[in-house]
């Protein structure tokens, strides 16, 4: 081989050799791209309680420890305004609902379900129309300020009350990052509670609930949230009403209608598959009764089975489509009314129509009902 081949034999293996580790170097850049995207991905889709956006962004499960632990230390110099306000507003709560008499955790958080049931979701007058509180309306600010909450601003604010009395609480979200609810630790065990959802009054269906009653209607990340297996402080269960002869049901559930009760309990001490399907049946019946009667056609129910031990079973059977109660428009007095009237006309004289000012406020308190901002918010917001 002469020596100008021996050259351009070299020079075309440097090349090949040249070549070969630029593509290997591009081929390792490219499985680190795609790496580091996969690791963008987990991380994005890993679970977590807090910094978790709902609702395609519109709102957002934030911490609220800063608030709960200047509570407990009494210090609250590095709160901020905002917070020092939130503060105040959750203590005047707590001094209100909370006393002496109780001694367990479950009370005091029962103390704070019965709270938020009977207090968020009722208009409390003009004061309530005024303020624009979107904002807010996810976080303990804006629900115990402005009375406008969806499913995160229940969830973080009692979060918030469940930490400030020391009782273990995470906030949870469902796996399409649409709702959010409670998990609560009572005596080492867990239990779902889902304030949102029984906004409409105490009904308690969604209080207290195991990890078998919740998944009924909710779903979540069950490796990382804790597993609640106990139905020891559930209190429909607590509740539970024992069946003595199956066709009583109907008249069990007719008197929960009438109380409106949101769940009801029933105990069997023991029961087979025949007398099971019996109860079914009957259940099937009874919601097809209620769909052709006047009072209850906008209501549906929803149950499952609990096995207890042996033979033993619970029937948890869920009521829902209450109508809101209405909240009494308040009326002036005659007094009132001439004082109110004597202290504009003394100022800006007596050409005043109030008879037509008193119509429009009578038509305005029997339609705020449906304007004001604490009104229901639509499930589909969380």
């Amino acid at each position: 081989m002469t020596e100008e081949k021996k050259r351009t034999a070299t020079v075309l293996a440097v090349v090949l050799v040249v070549a070969i580790l630029c593509s290997l170097c591009a081929s390792l850049y490219s499985a680190k791209g795609i790496y580091d995207l996969k690791t963008e991905a987990n991380a994005a889709q890993e679970t977590t309680e807090d910094n978790v956006k709902i609702m395609n962004g519109e709102y957002e499960i934030l911490s609220t420890t800063q608030i709960s632990d200047a509570y407990k230390s009494g210090n609250t110099s590095g709160l901020s305004e905002k917070d020092q306000e939130t503060l105040e507003m959750a203590k005047a709560v707590l001094e209100e609902v909370i006393t002496d008499d109780m001694t367990t955790a479950y009370d005091k958080e029962k103390a704070i379900y019965d709270w938020m049931t009977s207090k968020l979701n009722y208009d409390t007058g003009v004061l309530q129309v005024i303020p624009q509180t979107s904002a807010d309306c996810d976080n303990p600010y804006g629900v115990l300020k402005y009375h406008n909450a969806v499913c995160v601003g229940y969830a973080t604010t009692f979060r918030l009350f469940m930490q400030m009395l020391d009782i273990p609480c995470m906030v949870v979200h469902n796996t399409e990052k649409y709702h959010s609810w409670d998990l609560v630790q009572l005596d080492g065990d867990w239990y779902h509670v889902d304030i949102y959802s029984d906004q409409n009054g105490s009904s308690y269906a969604n209080f207290n609930m195991n990890d078998e009653l919740a998944g009924q209607t909710h779903d979540w990340d069950r490796d990382f949230f804790p597993a609640a297996a106990s139905l020891k402080y559930n209190y429909g269960y607590q509740n539970k009403q024992p069946v003595k002869d199956i066709y009583s049901i109907p008249k069990m559930i007719r008197q929960a209608l009438e109380d409106k009760q949101g769940c009801l309990f029933l105990d069997f001490e023991t029961i087979d598959e025949e007398h099971a399907q019996i109860v079914e049946a009957m259940l099937s019946g009874v919601q097809s009764s209620m769909n052709m009667h006047p009072d209850y056609e906008m209501m549906w129910s929803n149950w499952t089975w609990i096995h207890v031990t042996g033979n033993e079973y619970v029937l948890a059977y869920f009521l829902q489509g209450y109508d809101n109660e209405e909240q009494p428009g308040i009326e002036l007095s005659d007094e009132e009314q001439t004082k109110v009237e004597d202290a504009v006309n003394s100022v800006f004289g007596e050409d005043v129509d109030w008879a037509t000012i008193q119509e429009e406020l009578e038509n305005h308190n029997e339609t705020s009902g449906s304007t004001t901002v604490a009104t229901t918010v639509d499930a589909a917001e969380g």
